[in-house]
């Protein structure tokens, strides 16, 4: 059963393809503390069907027009990469709210760009990596932060998998398409490099950040093999622990993602499902005091709800954050952009320093 607040942020999204429909659509239905209030699409026929399935007060084929609506309060920006920034500018100069979807954009300038746009506006600006409300992973981030005391070291890993569509083909309802649909120039998908990396690898740094602070530096290789891409990823982090990412794809094996983080007073151990399945990770907090394990169950795996439930209650109660901030989500493209650069040169690379696109 969904049982609703009284009061409810009204919720707009833009962009009603793959990602709203497998995602942020429901989870505005779902959310106890929001309601899917309007949608906007400039594809007439799938503004239609995403219509009539899931009722909105109000539909919109321009997004000027449903910015200018007084009713709307939050738009969740779930547009091609290219869009991410723009969108979400023209959003917070209109007095709304926003939860745009990762990575915040392509470049460290571009990013930079919309943390002014946040600051200016005064709105809540929520960067949709949605791991961070894995409610797994949410209780390792409370031992690392509360128990744990000095981290020595952590090993994280995400390793998209060759049977990956296979997996959420049987999962997932067919995503409903429009030829009409809008999309950037050029191909995405032209540099693997960037594309796997900003699809990726934004995951893996932010969760790396969530639960160990800033990075400061990276060392980063990468090896090409078979069509597969492999990075292994040295990282400092401003607390003084090691670090060591490794993103791949596609390994030829089930998905494989997780990590292994060593504190002064315990462990965590972790590993973490296709998202799709939505189901929370499988953490294993070891506390060093009384040499016991506790394993959290996590029962409640839909991030993408739960993190627009993150955004209602800041914007309506005025609690803190939960979520990533704009701040996050410009650290994580600088921090992409380091490993491309230290790829390049074969150098460390220190985050502060990099400028460019990934």
């Amino acid at each position: 059963m969904i049982h609703k607040q009284d009061r409810r942020l009204r919720v707009g999204v833009l962009g009603c393809g793959p990602i709203a429909q497998f995602a942020h659509l429901e989870s505005c239905v779902k959310a106890a503390n929001a309601d899917l209030y309007a949608i906007c699409d400039a594809a007439h026929d799938l503004l239609a069907r995403m219509g009539a399935t899931y009722e909105p007060e109000k539909m919109y084929g321009d997004y000027d027009e449903m910015l200018a609506d007084p009713r709307l309060e939050a738009v969740i920006v779930a547009t091609s990469d290219a869009y991410h920034v723009p969108m979400s500018i023209k959003a917070l100069e209109a007095g709304k709210h926003v939860l745009c979807e990762k990575p915040i954009g392509v470049s460290v300038e571009e990013g930079q760009k919309l943390a002014d746009a946040v600051r200016r506006s005064g709105k809540v600006l929520q960067v949709g990596h949605m791991k961070r409300f894995d409610p797994a992973l949410e209780a390792a981030r409370d031992f690392v932060r509360d128990e744990m005391g000095e981290i020595l070291a952590l090993k994280a890993w995400y390793c998209d998998s060759t049977h990956r569509y296979t997996n959420t083909d049987a999962v997932q309802p067919l995503p409903v398409t429009s030829k009409l649909a809008r999309k950037p120039a050029g191909n995405p998908k032209a540099d693997l490099r960037q594309y796997f990396m900003l699809a990726h690898g934004s995951h893996l740094v932010d969760t790396a950040r969530f639960l160990c602070g800033e990075i400061l530096a990276v060392r980063a290789r990468l090896n090409e093999r078979f069509g597969a891409y492999c990075w292994f990823v040295e990282t400092e982090f401003a607390s003084g622990a090691l670090g060591h990412l490794d993103l791949t794809v596609a390994v030829r094996m089930d998905w494989h993602e997780g990590f292994q983080l060593y504190g002064e007073n315990g462990s965590v151990i972790a590993r973490t499902f296709n998202p799709w399945y939505f189901r929370a990770s499988e953490v294993d907090i070891f506390h060093e005091k009384d040499a016991t394990s506790r394993k959290p169950l996590g029962a409640d795996g839909h991030f993408f709800r739960r993190q627009l439930e993150g955004l209602a209650e800041t914007v309506l109660d005025g609690k803190p954050m939960r979520g990533a901030s704009v701040e996050d989500g410009l650290a994580s493209i600088r921090a992409m952009v380091a490993i491309a650069r230290s790829v390049e040169s074969g150098e460390r690379v220190e985050i502060a320093s990099v400028t460019g696109a990934v």
